[in-house]
């Protein structure tokens, strides 16, 4: 059975994520089989796997962190917030139900049961697991129940590194409250702490590091600087909603919808020369941009509505009788045809008029479409003609159903497609530039193709190499022999 080291945080966004990314990539260069295991997340930026199971997208960025195929062990449960009170909750990969938070609450035994299940399978195949907690560890009127934290640690017999994130002030405060309120055992799991995001003048912290080990009777592992890294983002709270840099060339407006799922989807647009890609959330913000985007969502009932109450859909509809391109993926794509209907009322119930500026109709039903898709696009018309015939590789996750038979569709100037991930192959994104790049008088031979994949284990370096100058590394090493 494999070692394990948990890394928890005494908040959200503490950088759990990626520091975990980044201890997987160390042990992976020091010739460990090292596999990430979050026993229980909440984020809309999924991803299917192989075999047609979802999983939260951090744990796929961890899977690449170890060289590894993703698999939906590493997330047994997944929580799609469908509403304040309410999430799609993801089982093993598959859809459990959507639940309220009390009805989750009380079927916590049936989930921790198969969490353990699901960790054993994932422990027997590795030689270390390096597991993320979730929020903070130290909510007392919810630790009875814990799944994701210090009940998943003592499931398991796992050593904890606790991190506190210094960007947002408090840092000890946050690590010696949450050490306070540890009982005996949870302390004692606490091999060392990490003091994240750190910008300024080590020798001026020092002194607050030899107290707080004073205090806390653990040592400081590390102070990890703020590392500007380019790595996909777990959910909203990403940075890539700010907007585009001014000097590009090329403007590309997606929708922030509010329940937007898969915004990575866009990355390797934004990574050409020259390209901005930017996330507006009114009609005043949208301007004139070369391309406009609605994205994937959790609900497209319920953010088809509020494009039509902000007034984003008034102002797509005109941007789009100027001829410029306009396309949707997978809820966006729904969004963009005639009508969504919920006779089971998966979402919301009843029937809506869409935008009508694509020809099918979508209806929801009981399953839900998770599957690999790849192979080459469908023939279209218009300023994307180029991408027919082109080789693609995503992946499908909807509950509609929409008439189409093709993997893309277009009207026109209105393109929509079900595929997440479409842009990945540098050909497809290369192609959609060098249109808007005609399209503007530019000339398209300037677009270079970007190889994603490659930047993306650049990236993986960069961040490990990072951590090794920050944390004590011989001290981690020790914990997973």
């Amino acid at each position: 059975m494999a070692k394990s080291i948990m890394i928890q945080g005494t908040c959200s966004n503490a950088g759990k994520s990626l520091l975990t990314a980044g201890i997987c990539r160390i042990l992976k260069q020091e010739g460990y089989n090292v596999a990430p295991f979050k026993a229980q997340n909440m984020a809309l930026n999924s991803y299917i796997t192989k075999d047609g199971l979802e999983m939260g997208r951090a744990q796929v960025t961890q899977a690449e962190a170890c060289g590894l195929e993703p698999d939906c062990r590493m997330n047994p449960v997944l929580l799609k917030p469908t509403s304040d009170k309410g999430s799609q909750v993801i089982l093993n990969g598959k859809v459990y139900g959507n639940l309220t938070a009390t009805e989750f609450y009380d079927k916590k035994p049936v989930f921790r049961e198969a969490i353990r299940e699901t960790y054993d399978s994932l422990a027997s195949d590795y030689d270390v697991i390096v597991l993320e907690g979730a929020g903070s560890p130290a909510e007392i009127n919810l630790k009875d129940n814990d799944l994701v934290n210090m009940g998943m640690a003592n499931m398991i017999d796992a050593t904890v590194l606790l991190v506190g994130d210094i960007d947002r002030g408090g840092v000890f405060a946050s690590l010696a409250g949450t050490m306070l309120l540890f009982d005996e055992e949870e302390r004692a799991r606490v091999k060392g702490v990490v003091i994240n995001k750190f910008r300024g003048d080590l020798d001026i912290l020092r002194p607050g590091l030899t107290m707080l080990e004073d205090i806390i009777k653990v040592p400081v592992v590390g102070v990890v600087p703020y590392m500007h890294l380019d790595i996909d983002d777990e959910d909203s709270l990403s940075s890539k909603f700010k907007g585009a840099s001014p000097e590009a060339l090329i403007d590309i407006a997606v929708i922030r919808l509010p329940r937007i799922s898969n915004f990575t989807d866009f990355n390797p647009l934004e990574y050409i020369d020259g390209v901005g890609v930017r996330y507006v959330s009114s009609a005043s913000e949208l301007g004139d941009p070369d391309m406009v985007i609605i994205p994937g969502t959790k609900n497209t009932m319920a953010d088809l509505l509020w494009m039509r109450q902000s007034g984003l859909e008034a102002a797509v509809l005109k941007y789009s009788s100027s001829g410029k391109p306009v396309m949707g993926v997978c809820g966006g794509y729904q969004i963009l045809g005639q009508s969504i209907s919920d006779p089971y009322n998966v979402e919301h119930g009843g029937t809506l008029s869409a935008m009508g500026l694509l020809p099918h109709s979508t209806e929801f039903a009981h399953e839900k479409v998770t599957q690999e898709s790849e192979g080459q696009l469908s023939d279209v018309t218009g300023i994307f003609s180029d991408l027919s015939g082109l080789d693609f590789k995503g992946y499908e996750i909807h509950m509609g159903r929409s008439e189409a038979d093709a993997n893309i569709i277009n009207e026109g100037n209105v393109y929509g497609t079900y595929i997440h991930g479409v842009f990945d192959k540098e050909n497809v994104a290369k192609t959609v530039i060098e249109a808007l790049f005609r399209e503007k008088g530019l000339d398209p031979s300037k677009v270079k193709a970007f190889d994603i994949e490659k930047y993306k284990q650049e990236q993986y370096d960069i961040l490990a190499e990072g951590l090794r100058k920050a944390l004590d590394v011989d001290l981690i090493l020790d914990l997973v022999k």
